[in-house]
């Protein structure tokens, strides 16, 4: 049986021509001669480095799941690449993304990693592909925290499943960022199995479909999001019920606090010099509080005001 191999397509006068080739083998060879090529098929094999695609620049399609590569490299000239499938690869880190302006579709679901350790995302690619990923599949990478992806807003699918997910705050923050989402799946991750976490994931994505393989109701979602805003109606104004309580009263606490306050001294010496407090013009302390008193009595006990009348007839 004859091995299909690079060398042996090129010898077809029709090479040039292919649009889509699928090559099993181990290394990836010289495809200069495949300048037309859209597709290219070349997963299952044992290919442990992505290099040599420098000429196929009208690639959209690029198939390596399951091989040994450990490292994102060489696709900066591939301009045109929509859908990459990196799936049951060696790779720790997202990274090398940074010039795939039209990415559309990333797979890098179950990476073969240390023990210990889990799927990481360089920032530098996770900002160039904010524009354009839609579709993203990171399940079984022991993932256990999505802030780096925060910046994925143009989002419609995550498939992330079989990750150590649990922060149901930190899923709800990020997920109503992506204001495009429709599909999610969370399934088998620990948040999975946490009180209230399917109503607080439908609430906080406003146009979700899907949720782990479930249709979402659009008559539930409505009722989900009433029933949000109407708990943080209430809870709004418990706070701000219980901030009023906390405040106060600055007339009243005046007339109850101790020796420091002006009318808590001798009160006979008080009213034996009331011309000391009108002299040069200034309003005592008395005048001030008989002004604020005339149209807030009810504030008073009879204690404060039994008092207040001793001060203002003792200055008349």
């Amino acid at each position: 049986m004859v091995r299909l191999t690079v060398h042996l397509i090129a010898k077809s006068s029709s090479f040039s021509k292919f649009k889509h080739i699928k090559i099993p083998f181990n290394i990836l060879g010289d495809l200069s001669m495949c300048r037309n090529l859209t597709v290219l098929y070349l997963y299952d094999n044992q290919i442990s480095q992505i290099c040599n695609l420098g000429f196929t620049s009208n690639l959209t399609h690029l198939y390596m799941q399951n091989n040994n590569i450990s490292c994102i490299e060489n696709l900066s000239s591939l301009h045109k690449l929509s859908k990459l499938f990196l799936g049951g690869n060696s790779i720790t880190v997202v990274e090398g993304l940074d010039e795939l302006k039209s990415l559309k579709e990333l797979h890098v679901e179950g990476q073969k990693l240390p023990r210990g350790e889990k799927l990481v995302f360089d920032p530098r690619s996770i900002s160039s592909l904010s524009e354009t990923l839609c579709i993203l599949n990171i399940s079984k990478n022991n993932i256990d925290e999505i802030w780096d992806l925060a910046p994925l807003r143009k989002l419609t699918h995550l498939y992330a499943t079989d990750n150590q997910l649990q922060d149901i705050q930190e899923l709800e923050t990020v997920f109503s960022q992506w204001s495009q989402l429709r599909l999610l799946d969370l399934n088998r991750n620990p948040a999975c199995y946490k009180s209230k976490y399917r109503d607080r994931l439908i609430t906080a994505c406003k146009i979700l479909e899907d949720l782990d393989g479930k249709q979402i109701n659009e008559l539930s979602r409505q009722f989900l999001i009433n029933w949000k805003a109407s708990k943080d109606a209430k809870k709004k104004l418990q706070d701000g019920e219980d901030i009023k309580e906390q405040i106060p009263n600055q007339l009243t606490t005046d007339f109850r606090v101790g020796p420091q306050h002006p009318f808590a001294h001798d009160r006979s010496s008080s009213l034996s010099k009331p011309s000391e407090y009108r002299k040069h013009g200034v309003i005592s302390r008395a005048d001030q509080v008989q002004g604020d008193s005339r149209g807030r009595r009810d504030i008073y006990s009879s204690e404060d005001r039994q008092t207040l009348k001793i001060c203002v007839l003792g200055l008349f």
